[in-house]
């Protein structure tokens, strides 16, 4: 688990075409898991290491749970977001910055415009509580203020709330840390295989059917390695995301209409991550080698639709939707479509 992702581990994941001609090849890797946690479909080298960016939100979420924070509904669903900067996602964060006392310069995620055009179009200055992982700094203060733990190095990875997260992350992944690096919000970046990034994400999928889901797990006294705490973490967080979708993204954004249209669990991550959880714990991660998010949803959907997770006719809706148009003019002049490797049926 030394290696990272290189063209030897690639292959052919979409393509563009535009006005009758194939403009563009995105290559990657990616890895569908079954429920049970054996590989169902790999494409590339899928044991190379990759950075989760932003997927690893879940896991994140999930280690603030376990140090006793009590978080539910939308402010769970923050913790967890790459939020577009709406004034609705601003409002949920600034209740989690409440919560712990604590002012907006408390916040160590660099200043950002929001994704959200409108609410981009009205900021006069690029804001720490407008940056899409804004939330989840918040969800990180909000665990240091109830624990005691010291709030102005919280990024660092000898931090005890990071440590939390790596155990995490490797609980679920099934693997230790291969490499640890700096997200783009500041954050320890944990990077993985895509298998473990697969099998992780369908854990916390299938979570939702579980029978441990109250919150008296969110008592901590409760042991910190117990397995039905870790469930119902898992438990809380899905359906928090289930329930508010709009939360953990943006409206008509790809994670969001996927979530909403579909009922799966999915967070897109910097550089071309993208992962995707369906009920039963079936999971697709996937990693494109040149960065570009733009078929990450398209591929991912298409599959799930190769293993049976989603008919393929819930594929082409939602990844029509979920998927940038090519155009020409203002028109549409072409589209984006996965590799038949992809699609296998």
């Amino acid at each position: 688990m030394s290696h990272p992702l290189d063209l030897t581990g690639v292959v052919e994941l979409a393509i563009l075409s535009r006005s009758g001609l194939d403009e563009s090849r995105h290559l990657g890797a990616a890895v569908v898991v079954s429920p049970d946690g054996t590989v169902a479909r790999a494409l590339g080298d899928v044991d190379a290491l990759v950075y989760g960016r932003s997927s690893l939100k879940f896991f994140q979420a999930i280690a603030v749970l376990r140090s006793g924070v009590a978080l539910t509904g939308t402010q769970l669903v923050l913790a967890t977001a790459s939020h577009a900067g709406t004034p609705e996602h601003v409002a949920v964060v600034r209740e989690l910055l409440a919560r712990a006392g604590l002012s907006e310069d408390a916040l160590q995620c660099p200043p950002d415009w929001p994704f959200d055009s409108t609410s981009r179009s009205t900021a006069s200055a690029p804001a720490r509580v407008t940056m899409n992982c804004s939330g989840k700094h918040a969800a990180f203060l909000l665990a240091c203020v109830e624990n005691g733990w010291p709030t102005a190095n919280y990024l660092d990875p000898a931090h005890p709330l990071q440590q939390l997260i790596r155990d995490t992350v490797e609980e679920f992944t099934g693997e230790p840390v291969g490499h640890v690096g700096v997200d783009g919000c500041g954050a320890p970046v944990f990077a993985t295989t895509l298998r473990g990034l697969a099998t992780a994400v369908g854990r916390v999928s299938a979570s939702r059917d579980s029978s441990a889901q109250d919150s008296s797990a969110q008592d901590s006294s409760a042991a910190q390695d117990s397995p039905a705490r870790d469930t119902s973490a898992a438990a809380l967080l899905t359906a928090a995301v289930l329930a508010d979708p709009w939360a953990i993204d943006g409206p008509g954004r790809a994670n969001t209409v996927v979530t909403e249209q579909l009922g799966l669990l999915v967070k897109g991550g910097a550089e071309g991550v993208v992962v995707m959880g369906a009920p039963d714990g079936t999971a697709v991660a996937l990693k494109m080698l040149d960065g570009s998010a733009r078929a990450t949803s398209l591929v991912a959907l298409g599959l799930l639709a190769s293993v049976g997770a989603i008919t393929v006719q819930e594929c082409d809706r939602v990844g029509a939707l979920a998927t940038e148009k090519v155009l020409g003019g203002g028109h549409p002049v072409g589209d984006i479509r996965v590799s038949e490797l992809v699609r296998d049926l």
